[in-house]
Order: C-alpha cells, then sequence, then structure tokens
C-alpha cells in the first residue's frame, strides 16, 4: 500500500552503506519513521528528500507497519538555512525540539505548520526571535509552557521587577526575594513576553537577553525531558 503525506524531514540517521532512516513530520499521520534506499549515492535521485529542512510531498510505501520512501516532489528546501551558519543550527535547533515533543500516533499537525512558518520566518528576517517564539509554543503544546506572568508565589507583578528567580518545576518566575529557583534577568523576563505575545519593555529587548532566553530555555527544556538539545548549544554558542 502507497500513502501520500506533506512532510518536513526532522532527522536522517545512517543506515547501511547507502540507505538512511528519516524522521518525517507530516500534517496527516504525525510523526512518521520511514527508510530511504540509496540516497548516499551521488546521483541518487532522491537524495533532497534526506537533506536538512526538506518540506516535500513523501510517497511511502507501507507493508508490515513500515515505511519506505518511494517518492517524493519538493515544496520547499529552505535553502538560505543552509547557507548561513546561525540560521542552519537555529533551525536544526527548531527540528530537535520537534523530534523529542513529538511521538508517533499522535496528531502533529499545529507544530508541523508552526514550524514551517518558524523556518520560512527564518530564512528572511531574525532567526534568533523566530526560534524562541517557536520554542515557547512548542513548549505549551507539549504541556510544558513557561509562565511568564506575575510572581508565582506572591502575585506581583514582575515586568519592573530587578531581580528575579525562574523556578524549573514550575516553569514560572517569581520575585528574587519571595520565589526558589535559578536567578533570571529582567531582559530574559522582558524577551520571553514579547515572544509570547505578551506586553514588555522595549529597551529590554537586546540580542544578550534573546541570549539569555535562549539559555534558559535550554536548561528548561533539559530540566523537563531530560534531553539536550545540542544544535541549541551550538547556536547560543555562535551568538
Amino acid at each position: 500500500m502507497e500513502i501520500t503525506v506533506n512532510a518536513l524531514m526532522i532527522r536522517a540517521v545512517d543506515y547501511n552503506e547507502n540507505d538512511k532512516i528519516l524522521t518525517l513530520l507530516t500534517a496527516e499521520r504525525g510523526k512518521i519513521s520511514a527508510g530511504i534506499k540509496g540516497v548516499k549515492k551521488a546521483a541518487a535521485k532522491l537524495k533532497f528528500a534526506a537533506q536538512p529542512f526538506c518540506f516535500a510531498e513523501y510517497v511511502l510505501a507501507e507493508r508490515s507497519g513500515r515505511f519506505t520512501v518511494t517518492g517524493a516532489t519538493e515544496c520547499e528546501s529552505f535553502y538560505d538555512l543552509r547557507t548561513d551558519i546561525n540560521k542552519f543550527y537555529a533551525a536544526s535547533a527548531a527540528e530537535e525540539a520537534v523530534n523529542a515533543l513529538t511521538f508517533e500516533g499522535e496528531d502533529c499537525s499545529e507544530i508541523f505548520y508552526e514550524c514551517i512558518r518558524t523556518l520560512s520566518e527564518m530564512c528572511v528576517g531574525n532567526e534568533s526571535q523566530a526560534l524562541i517564539r517557536f520554542l515557547l509554543f512548542a513548549l505549551k503544546s507539549a504541556g510544558y509552557a513557561i509562565n511568564a506572568e506575575n510572581c508565582i508565589e506572591c502575585g506581583s507583578p514582575l515586568l519592573h521587577t530587578d531581580k528575579l528567580r525562574f523556578d524549573m518545576d514550575a516553569g514560572s518566575f517569581s520575585c528574587g526575594d519571595c520565589g526558589s529557583g535559578v536567578g533570571a534577568s529582567r531582559v530574559t523576563y522582558n524577551v520571553l513576553r514579547k515572544l509570547d505575545g505578551k506586553s514588555y519593555e522595549e529597551r529590554f529587548i537586546t540580542s544578550d537577553g534573546e541570549k539569555r532566553a535562549l539559555r534558559l530555555i535550554r536548561e528548561y527544556f533539559s530540566y523537563k525531558l531530560n534531553v539536550a538539545l545540542k544544535s541549541l548549544s551550538e547556536y547560543v554558542r555562535l551568538l
């Protein structure tokens, strides 16, 4: 039996001498693992289908619950992400997060479309802000939302507070004096609020704030899911 799906290639692992196992995030069937044969050969017709960030219509043959890619028509290669090292690692971090937060057999349509939109935004705009916005969305969709609202302990507004803390268990900020957790900066808090669609102070939206926000998200991600986002660490190093 053959099926056709719209999919984003989010992970590729070498298999045998010339084959790969792809992890595809699809709009129709969630996350799927599929083999693709001979794709490591220089003249392979489907070589593009195993490239990072390939968004394509994949034709899959199914046998005994296993899938094999038999054809593909490229929709978007996101070529600009492959020619800029910062954009490459930012996009890779988004896909690593998707892979960690999704599971086969689940409906992944929302995160699929948001990931496509994010990669498009990264091609032409600020990839750092696009990545933060996407990671906040992905974490929230998976039930691990970061709460950048009032103090979780006393309820006081934090927008004009200098000393903050972030509780990894609760995923929330608090006053520096009444809360627990790791120290957090005012710029981190404001960047997270901006990219989560909340009110913020413009003077605290800086490149350093974006870097700090990504570090906090990385540590929170690792704490909650016990997964290290290697591409995110590399991207932060490059900033």
